[in-house]
């Protein structure tokens, strides 16, 4: 199989690398580096998105026929590739990459005319309504109520882990319709308006989070919140399906781009940072040792997604090689983590400790690159749970590869 890139795709390739030099302006780039972790503000991620729509470049995965840029799976490796590498972030994914996809294929005629365009332009924010208390991994297992009331569901319940739930200004959701024997058969898929009387959302303080700034998770609480029947996508009683459908785009990420340009950060900061016995990090044999160890993991994982690109530009399906990609990478962000906390020393100690902005009157602690050394370390601790437990990921492996 060529793994190489093709004259058509080096041409895509240096017009992303030219377009991203003035569209990735270099005050949000400063922004970025002084936050603690790296986070810009709802306005800024919004302005980003939309310079990337009037680009054509925001909708990547969507099919031309509801205005995606229909991206080749190449194509979006090189845009992730180049886009790391200059440090600019993705899209946020729940409107866009997530529940788009959904309204397309289950969704009616007027639920993607009235949503798609909003979702491409970033008009709207969708937030993720899954997992609940005591219903992470077995999802099926939900209990948040979704009663008919004739023209309009009244829906109670909690909802936990919601990522960015004090912006969304809708949600997708899983909900309980009605009792059935095999649970996933009473569960229907509904958008929720955020602004309907009798939802709170609550903020989770998470270890990365020693005060004001960002804050990521929320739990939501709903109290008979009527939601109107237009809202339900696909058919009452059918949302696994949805939810099943909806994971694939969760979990198909590249992941190699992303640690690449982590590891060549990493390679630059060992290099001005000594450790105990006088040397620098990038001479010790031991954390040497261990960077290379990452990095060939990291290579394998860069090959292993350029054959699965192959399979897909040939028209072949995944299948369950999005549970190895989700496993293997989820892995290594954690260990790319490790290191970066291992080069910062008693730098990463200080969790509050954003660099300053021009003007401003107090020295930052340690240098620049031990920013937000902890908080990333701490923060990635999730990424082996969220979209199915990397344990569950190895059941889903082991049944459909290996038959067991």
């Amino acid at each position: 199989m060529d793994l190489t890139f093709n004259e058509a795709d080096r041409e895509f390739q240096q017009e992303v690398r030219s377009w991203l030099e003035t569209a990735w302006p270099q005050e949000l780039r400063d922004k970025q580096a002084r936050s603690a972790l790296g986070k810009l503000s709802k306005e800024d991620l919004v302005g980003w998105q939309k310079r990337l729509a009037e680009k054509g470049w925001a909708t990547t995965n969507w099919p031309s026929e509801y205005g995606g840029s229909s991206f080749s799976p190449t194509e979006s490796y090189i845009f992730d590739l180049e886009r790391a590498r200059v440090g600019a972030p993705g899209v946020v994914p729940f409107g866009i990459t997530m529940v788009a996809p959904v309204i397309m294929k289950f969704g009616t005629e007027e639920q993607k005319k009235n949503f798609l365009p909003k979702i491409q332009n970033s008009d709207i924010w969708f937030c993720q309504g899954y997992s609940e208390p005591g219903s992470g991994s077995d999802l099926a297992s939900l209990s948040t109520k979704a009663e008919d009331k004739g023209d309009h569901y009244l829906v109670n319940g909690v909802k936990t882990w919601t990522t960015l739930a004090q912006y969304a200004d809708w949600m997708f959701c899983l909900v309980r319709t009605s009792q059935e024997e095999i649970r996933q058969l009473g569960i229907s898929f509904i958008l929720i308006d955020m602004k309907t009387p009798g939802i709170e959302v609550k903020p989770i303080i998470t270890l990365d989070q020693p005060g004001e700034g960002f804050q990521e998770i929320n739990m939501v609480y709903f109290e008979d919140v009527k939601v109107p029947k237009e809202n339900l996508v696909g058919e009452e009683g059918k949302g696994w399906t949805c939810a099943k459908y909806l994971l694939e785009f969760e979990r198909g990420n590249a992941y190699s781009p992303a640690l690449k340009g982590a590891m060549n950060h990493l390679k630059t900061f060992a290099k001005a940072e000594q450790n105990g016995a006088g040397q620098s990090y990038a001479e010790s044999a031991d954390f040497q040792r261990r960077f290379n160890d990452v990095e060939i993991q990291i290579l394998a994982m860069e090959y292993t997604e350029l054959r699965i690109l192959g399979a897909l530009a040939a028209g072949q399906n995944v299948g369950p090689e999005s549970s190895m990609l989700k496993t293997r990478g989820t892995e290594l962000q954690q260990a790319v983590t490790e290191l970066a906390m291992e080069i910062s020393g008693n730098y990463a100690l200080p969790l509050d400790q954003s660099t300053p902005y021009p003007g401003d009157n107090f020295q930052a602690v340690g240098p620049q690159d031990a920013n937000g050394t902890a908080q990333e370390y701490f923060n990635a601790r999730k990424v082996s749970i969220y979209a199915g437990s990397n344990e569950i990921q190895r059941n889903i492996m082991s049944k459909l590869v290996l038959g067991l």
